[in-house]
């Protein structure tokens, strides 16, 4: 059967009446199935665990979404010896056949969209356009990466040699680990896993506790298109427990890991150990965070940089490693910028999620709100609060957005990742410094630039050291297929994601030549 040409999902309208309603109607049914158990899925089989991870509702921390079985050191070892067996088979599974079990569960996932929207408000704290986009875009990888794997499958051209029958084809690597975050607890999870066993791997995913329903919603919809038993193990656990233990272990061939700066370098130690038995050196992919910046220029449609950076900023409560933390404003316009964004600022609402009116829900726990609020309270001490700057009164971890001027550059709030609604507005004096500003930090994931100067814009392409970059738009919303996403520098190993290259980080080349 031929494969339509990929096309991005599109996303919902809220505007609509219809689509509200709809969405009303999920909210409401899955809040009904809030407080279930979840166990573990190991070789196809539930596996129940004396102890549990609890997942909450940030928006209501008295909430229960619901119970996971939390793994241990021995689940891991099972999950893995399970992983093992099942890619005994699924290595020879032909990748046009493997392909189809993704055009599957995107069909479900699409059948299951409102409601899968739904328990991202819920686990994740998610407002509905951000839930929805999210589903949208974990479809969008499903799709291109069958699609990918399928290009892929045909052999590799190599130059003949006379008397020589000479082959050069991909083959998948083996078995790994799957480590997804929170923020995207459906799309980049499904990216991760899904680019991995369309390559022919076989997975550990361990996701994040914040959200391990999305990851068993997400297994669900995979086991539904019929994906054989063991391709992929879900085994939530605490990182400090079984995190370095699945990193580390002899049997693992490759990670594939989402999150923090921190963390995504503690793994490439660990996994560069060679362990007992080991027969490979593990190959990491990581993303890992950035600090972005958008800059303006007194050429530049102030409103479209006003509209573009606080989206960038302010988008899922600032909780996106694409987010924008820095605006940097050329002196002339600095202030005209930074009174728009101040009225544009206090304009938004702040409340439960799945209130559609709202248009910032909570952080995602209890750790990250306090985290925020000391950089807050930073930030105050050291530059000038221009709005927000408060948690807002009620159970959930809601913190105004919040917006400091006359940041210096170098500072703590100017260089560090902040992962909440915090901008810091930078002046600059010219074209020159405000790219000079932009370009000091150890991250490089993505940046933007507003201007009507052409030779700007070319200079950005050349000298803005991001992985992704943005001329007069917004800094987020990187779309499967259209803009590679993955950043230089300490965002990572700027691992492309949604691009024509990145199953071939999952997969290694075999070379065979037959003498004729």
């Amino acid at each position: 059967m031929a494969v339509t040409p990929f096309v991005n999902e599109p996303l919902t309208d809220f505007e609509r009446e219809e689509n509200r309603r709809r969405m009303e109607e999920a909210l409401a049914a899955v809040r009904a199935q809030l407080g279930r158990h979840w166990p573990l899925r190991i070789g196809g089989k539930a596996v129940e665990t004396p102890e549990r991870i609890r997942s909450l509702n940030p928006s209501h921390p008295d909430q229960t979404v619901g119970w996971v079985a939390k793994a241990r050191r021995a689940e891991i070892d099972e999950a893995v010896e399970a992983a093992w067996r099942a890619y005994a088979h699924w290595k020879t599974v032909p990748a046009f056949a493997r392909a189809r079990y993704l055009y599957k569960a995107a069909a479900i996932m699409r059948r299951r969209r409102w409601e899968l929207a739904a328990w991202q408000v819920f686990e994740a704290g998610k407002p509905w356009s951000e839930a929805d986009a999210d589903v949208a875009e974990a479809i969008d990888f499903l799709e291109y990466y069958g699609r990918q794997m399928e290009r892929l499958a045909a052999p590799v051209p190599v130059h003949p040699v006379p008397g020589e029958d000479d082959q050069a084809f991909y083959i998948p690597l083996g078995v790994g680990a799957i480590i997804p975050p929170w923020n995207f607890p459906l799309a980049i999870l499904t990216g991760m896993t899904a680019s991995a066993v369309v390559a022919g791997n076989t997975v550990v995913l361990k996701p994040s506790s914040d959200t391990p329903v999305m990851a068993a919603q997400f297994c669900a919809v995979m086991e539904a298109a019929g994906l054989p038993a063991g391709v992929i193990n879900l085994v939530p656990g605490e990182g400090g427990e079984v995190g370095d233990y699945l990193v580390g272990h002899p049997r693992i061939r490759f990670i594939s890991f989402t999150g923090s700066r921190e963390v995504g370098v503690r793994i490439h130690r660990v996994a560069a150990e060679v362990g007992p038995g080991q027969r490979w050196i593990k190959r990491v992919i990581a993303e890992m965070g950035g600090k972005d910046a958008i800059i303006v220029d007194e050429t530049a449609d102030l409103a479209a940089a006003v509209e573009g950076i606080a989206v960038s900023a302010f988008g899922f409560q600032g909780q996106k490693c694409s987010a924008c933390s820095r605006a940097i404003v050329l002196d002339a316009v600095h202030d005209t910028v930074l009174e728009a964004l101040r009225q544009r600022v206090q304009a938004l609402k702040v409340g439960p999620a799945e209130v559609y009116e709202h248009h910032l829900g909570p952080l995602i726990n209890e750790r990250a709100e306090a985290k925020v609020l000391d950089y807050i309270a930073w930030g105050k001490a050291h530059a000038t609060l221009v709005a927000g700057g408060a948690k807002v009164e009620g159970p959930g971890y809601f913190v105004q957005p919040t917006i400091f001027a006359d940041v210096k550059p170098g500072s703590k709030l100017e260089q560090e990742e902040i992962f909440g609604p915090v901008l810091s507005v930078i002046r600059a004096r010219d074209w020159e410094e405000a790219l000079a500003i932009a370009n000091d930090t150890e991250y490089g994931l993505t940046g933007a630039v507003y201007t009507e100067r052409r030779d700007r814009i070319e200079d950005a392409r050349e000298r803005f050291e991001v992985g992704n970059l943005y001329i007069n738009r917004k800094c987020t919303g990187a779309l499967v297929g259209v803009h590679p996403f993955g950043g230089f520098n300490l965002s990572g190993t700027n691992s492309k994601t949604g691009s024509p290259d990145y199953l071939l980080l999952l997969m290694q080349m075999k070379s065979v030549a037959e003498r004729l």
